[in-house]
Formats: C-alpha cells, sequence, structure tokens
C-alpha cells in the first residue's frame, strides 16, 4: 500500500504548483489529485486528460481520507482532554469555595455562641441573686415571726395586758405573717427553678461554643487543605493544558500561540453561552412567577454554576475573568421566591460609599477567610464594603444574604449583593460579589485571583439582595 501524503505536504506541492515549480514523482499525483476534484466541481461533466501512470489509485485515495479522519480524530481527542481539564480545575475551585466559607460559617456560629454563652451568663447571675434575694426575705420573715410571736392560750388571754381586743389583734399579725411566708416561699421555689434552667441552659452554651470552636478549628484546616489543593491542581492542570495545546497546534499545523488563543477563545464562548442559558432560564422563571400563571412551593434551581475560572493573562482594564464550565453539583434543594414587592433602595450616599471602597481593593490578591486591608475573601470583600456604606454583615456568604431583600438578578443594580448557589438554594450558596449595575459587579473570587471586575457573560450569579 502506498504511503499516505501528509497535509503539510500536500500544501507545499499545491503552493509549488502555484508558483509555477515543476513537481515530480509523488508530487505529481497529488497535484493530479487535487486537480480532478476541482475538476469535478467546476466542469462536472469533464473528463480530464490523464495519462494512466499519473491518475490517484483507490489507494491514495482511501489513505487522504484516512488521514484526514485521523487528524480529526486526534483533534478531538486533544479537545475531549482539554475539556476534562478544565473541568477538573474547576472542580478543585469550587470545593475550594465551599470549603472557605464553611469556615466562615463555622467561625460566625461560634460568635454568635459566645454571645449566648455572655446572655446565658447573666441571665444564670441574675436569677442565682434573686434566689439569694428571696431566702434572705424568708430568712427575715421567719426571725420577726420567732421573736413577735406569741403562744394563743387562755392563760395567755387572761394574763396579757392587751387583753382580749390586743390578743385578737397579734393573732391576725400572726397569720398575715404566716400567709406571707407562704407566697414568700412559693416565690423563692420559682426563682430556684428559673435559677436551675438558667444554669443549664448557660452549661449548654458553654458545651456548644467548645463545640462550634473545635469544628471551626477542624474546618481552618480543611479550607487550608482545600485551598492548597485548588493551588497545586492549578499549576499541575494548566501545565497539563500547555502540552495539550501543543499537541492540538501540531495536529492542526499551526502555531501554539494561535491554538492558545483559539482554545481560549472556544472556552470563553462555551462560558457565555453557559451564562446566557442561565440568563434566559431565570428570566423565563421571574416572568412565570410575575404573571403568577403559577405559585410553585419551589422555585426551580438555575443552571448550576461554575467557580472562577484561571485568569490566562493580566488585562489591561479590569475585564471580567471567564467563568468556567459548570461542576457536579448536589440535587436542586427550595429556594425562597422573590420578594412580592419592590425592596427599599438604600441611600445614594451609601452605595456610592460601598461601591467606591470595593473599587479601591481592585487588584489585592484573595485569601481565604481574610477580612482585609490588603487581602480579602468573597464575603470580607462585601462585609467591609458595605460597613463603609453604615451596613453591618456577617463574614459568612449565607448568612448574608438573610440580611436583605431578594429582588431578581436581573433588576439588580449598584450596591445591591450577588450570590452564587451550586443547588439553587440559600444552603448551596458559595460566592458572593458587589453588583456595579448594568451587568457588572466586583469579586474577590478565588485563590490565585485578585480582586476583579466581571460581569454576567461569564458568570450569571443565583441570586441578588438589597440592602
Amino acid at each position: 500500500m502506498r504511503r499516505a501524503v501528509p497535509c503539510a505536504d500536500l500544501r507545499a506541492d499545491l503552493s509549488a504548483a502555484s508558483a509555477g515549480r515543476p513537481l515530480r514523482g509523488r508530487a505529481r499525483v497529488v497535484a493530479g489529485l487535487a486537480a480532478l476534484l476541482l475538476a469535478a466541481t467546476l466542469a462536472p461533466t469533464a473528463t480530464p486528460a490523464w495519462a494512466d501512470d499519473d491518475a490517484p489509485s483507490a489507494d491514495d485515495v482511501a489513505d487522504a481520507e484516512r488521514e484526514v479522519t485521523s487528524s480529526r480524530d486526534q483533534v478531538a481527542a486533544i479537545e475531549g482532554s482539554l475539556a476534562a481539564a478544565t473541568a477538573r480545575l474547576d472542580e478543585a475551585n469550587l470545593a475550594a469555595a465551599q470549603a472557605a466559607e464553611a469556615y466562615n460559617g463555622a467561625v460566625w456560629q461560634l460568635q454568635q455562641a459566645r454571645d449566648d454563652v455572655r446572655r446565658s451568663a447573666a441571665e444564670r447571675r441574675e436569677a442565682e441573686a434573686d434566689v439569694e434575694r428571696q431566702r434572705s426575705g424568708i430568712v427575715g420573715l421567719v426571725t420577726e415571726s420567732y421573736q413577735n410571736g406569741t403562744e394563743l392560750s387562755t392563760a395567755t388571754a387572761l394574763l396579757s395586758d392587751d387583753g382580749p381586743a390586743g390578743l385578737m389583734n397579734r393573732q391576725a399579725v400572726v397569720e398575715s405573717a404566716g400567709q406571707s411566708m407562704d407566697a414568700r416561699f412559693q416565690d423563692f421555689e420559682r426563682s430556684s427553678e428559673r435559677a436551675e434552667r438558667a444554669s443549664e441552659r448557660a452549661e449548654a452554651a458553654e458545651q456548644r461554643q467548645q463545640d462550634l470552636a473545635a469544628e471551626a478549628e477542624g474546618l481552618a484546616a480543611a479550607a487550608a487543605g482545600s485551598a492548597q489543593a485548588a493551588a497545586d491542581a492549578t499549576v499541575a492542570i494548566e501545565g497539563e493544558r500547555q502540552r495539550l495545546i501543543a499537541q492540538l497546534a501540531r495536529a492542526q499545523s499551526i502555531s501554539v500561540s494561535l491554538a492558545t488563543r483559539r482554545q481560549h477563545a472556544l472556552e470563553q464562548r462555551a462560558r457565555q453561552q453557559a451564562a446566557a442559558a442561565a440568563a434566559t432560564a431565570a428570566a423565563a422563571s421571574e416572568a412565570e412567577q410575575a404573571s403568577g400563571s403559577t405559585a410553585p412551593a419551589e422555585e426551580p434551581a438555575p443552571a448550576p454554576d461554575p467557580a472562577p475560572a484561571p485568569d490566562p493573562a493580566p488585562a489591561p482594564a479590569p475585564e471580567p475573568e471567564p467563568a468556567p464550565a459548570p461542576a457536579p453539583a448536589p440535587a436542586p434543594a427550595p429556594a425562597p421566591a422573590p420578594a412580592p414587592a419592590p425592596a427599599p433602595a438604600p441611600s445614594s450616599s451609601a452605595v456610592q460609599r460601598a461601591v467606591a471602597y470595593a473599587y479601591a481593593q481592585v487588584g489585592k490578591p484573595y485569601r481565604w477567610g481574610a477580612v482585609g486591608p490588603d487581602t480579602f475573601d468573597c464575603s470580607g470583600l462585601t462585609m467591609q464594603a458595605w460597613a463603609r456604606g453604615g451596613k453591618s454583615l456577617p463574614h459568612y456568604s449565607v448568612a448574608q444574604y438573610s440580611e436583605g431583600t431578594r429582588v431578581p438578578v436581573s433588576q439588580a443594580r449598584a450596591g445591591d449583593l450577588l450570590f452564587w448557589s451550586s443547588n439553587g438554594a440559600q444552603s448551596g450558596i458559595h460566592h458572593v460579589a458587589l453588583a456595579l449595575g448594568s451587568g457588572r459587579y466586583i469579586e474577590a473570587p478565588r485563590t490565585g485571583l485578585d480582586v476583579r471586575v466581571s460581569t454576567y457573560s461569564y458568570w450569571y450569579p443565583t441570586f441578588a439582595v438589597r440592602l
């Protein structure tokens, strides 16, 4: 069987033919095959004059077809490997984001537990003080009754200087003291019960604080491990991607630089398409709810959200970083329905201060658990931005969601908070950003990327909340 003609050789032979240089041997066969195909296209009824020894054989045609098919298969296989590598990187980044916010959640719960401990301790001290006051009152009453009381008998009545009338008055006093004693004792019992319950609550709060402290410590280690794993995955997978792109360049007979730009453009287009699909689904859901055609108990979850993708090269302006393809997510859970009425807008000056602060942080590194001033995580950035706007937010994206009124993402404006969820519900929230309006936002993306401006076109939010 004859050797297949490489694509590069074919191009070279055709270039030589177009330049008027003579072709010899195998080149004549390839050029003849090209001429035959051209003639068949332009003049199907014409019969080219081929010499028998120059005509391409069936083997030549079959070899050429096999080489084209093999090249296409090779390109497809490399592109599939690139997509798989990108998906693994997205999964690692999503896991790191979820671990970081889980740690923030544990710290937030620990702070609440500490507040509970302080309140419970104060309640226990107050209850115990009340018990002491009741005890002192009872002791005083018993002493007074003993000192002023007397045995009421016939002899006492006859010998008493007060006479019968005075004796009756003394009896009334004694009876009144007895009733007061009973009332005091009942109050004492109730105070003792309150003190006991307060003590139990205080002990439970202290135990919960200890448990949450241990949990937060474990989640801190998990967040650090996930962040390191994502960083390691970024290095390894980016190296793998570079090798695959080099193979792709050879398979397509183009430069590595051109192959890199083409692959990046393809990935951007895929992410834009995913964001557009999510926007379309969200718009359809909003329109359906606004029309009142259905009143679902549960809101359908939007398309799964990707984690931020690695930035291939610094942009001259704060251009958005492409968002990755969706990572596998748990089954959708019920999501809160949008507010039935428009949410009140915060004052423009508060929004301006929050947005101005966020803009001033652009270019600073991301670090999980950080709240500034030099590094931030996602909820740390929004917390500090709105602190300048006069609003206190917890350092936890899931809790920040509950601080305002939900509005449709398409209606989000500057100062609103944008959230991304892995399961379409508040429980799956793992990222938050500050809206700028017109489909733009400022975010602290993930380890390895700096605070930046991005757009809905690359990563469409799941929820929007107005403070």
